[in-house]
């Protein structure tokens, strides 16, 4: 195994236990804390590479404004969202919907770019519906009312992160990805930091929630894109995106391990049928091509 491979496999891990720590520290936090914690720790990791670099300085006045559009899209909203889903989801389950990203991102592109789907984007969003609807046939006969609000919740995360993929394309081309992330968590932070204080706890916090939320902000937010922006400048960013396909593979791991989550066939098969979907938009696989006769 090569370093790229291994720091590929250790993203994912990272990746995927962000979900296990949100189980963890949600219930006792709330979303909104929880995530400004999140937000707030991972800006402090990450300002030693970005905040005195002048280039950097310069590229954030410049660009504020979608910064602070991409800071909502690709941070607060959907942190928040899956803070949200993690009071009542499993970690893998919601590390399964977090798959989806690619569907929504190819939609969003369509629509609003207008640009024209493949045969297999078309055939990968088709597969990404059957296996989000496999995945809901099987949670929602769960008795609690709150399922149904939690799933859309996941679902209204990823398809904000599919609007800021396809944004950050069109006005921040020209931006570096380090001070992408840095910019966007640090208004994230800004955001969320009168929201978190208005929903403090009213009982005390356990060692084991603000241990789960250090670790989420510092290793699962600020070392994993330390990495990730690596890999991007190493392999690109199409190797580097290809931790999408092994996040969910952590996601059910660690949940089962560290919490006992239960792992069910109709999980599996759902998640294999939405990462195939997943693939295909994103030419990871390609299909046959038709010839004429």
């Amino acid at each position: 195994m090569n370093r790229h491979t291994a720091e590929l496999l250790l993203l994912a891990a990272l990746w995927g236990a962000s979900f296990l720590f949100m189980r963890v520290a949600a219930p006792e936090f709330g979303p909104v804390v929880m995530i400004a914690l999140r937000v707030g720790i991972a800006v402090l990791a990450l300002a030693p590479f970005v905040a005195f670099d002048p280039v950097a300085r310069a590229e954030i006045r410049a660009a504020w404004k979608p910064l602070l559009v991409v800071g909502i899209s690709n941070s607060a909203l959907p942190f928040c969202m899956f803070g949200y889903s993690m009071l009542y989801l499993n970690a893998g389950f919601d590390a399964i919907l977090n798959a989806t990203t690619p569907l929504w991102t190819a939609a969003i592109a369509a629509i609003w770019f207008r640009t024209r789907l493949t045969r297999a984007a078309v055939l990968g969003l088709v597969l990404g519906i059957v296996g989000v609807g496999a995945l809901l046939s099987d949670t929602l006969r769960l008795a609690s009312a709150s399922i149904p609000s939690a799933i859309g919740a996941v679902l209204i995360a990823t398809l904000s992160y599919g609007f800021a993929a396809n944004y950050s394309k069109r006005h921040l081309g020209a931006v570096r990805p380090m001070t992408v992330a840095f910019a966007s968590m640090g208004f994230a932070t800004l955001l969320l930091a009168v929201p978190a204080l208005l929903t403090l706890p009213g009982a005390p916090v356990s060692v084991r929630a603000w241990g789960a939320t250090i670790l989420l902000g510092l290793l699962c937010t600020g070392l994993a894109y330390v990495i990730y922006f690596r890999l991007i400048a190493h392999v690109g960013a199409a190797q580097a995106a290809s931790v999408t396909f092994l996040i969910p593979i952590f996601g059910m791991i660690w949940g089962a391990v560290f919490l006992g989550e239960r792992v069910t066939a109709l999980m599996i098969a759902g998640c294999m049928v939405i990462l195939l979907g997943a693939a295909l938009i994103t030419g990871r696989i390609r299909l046959p091509q038709t010839r004429s006769v």
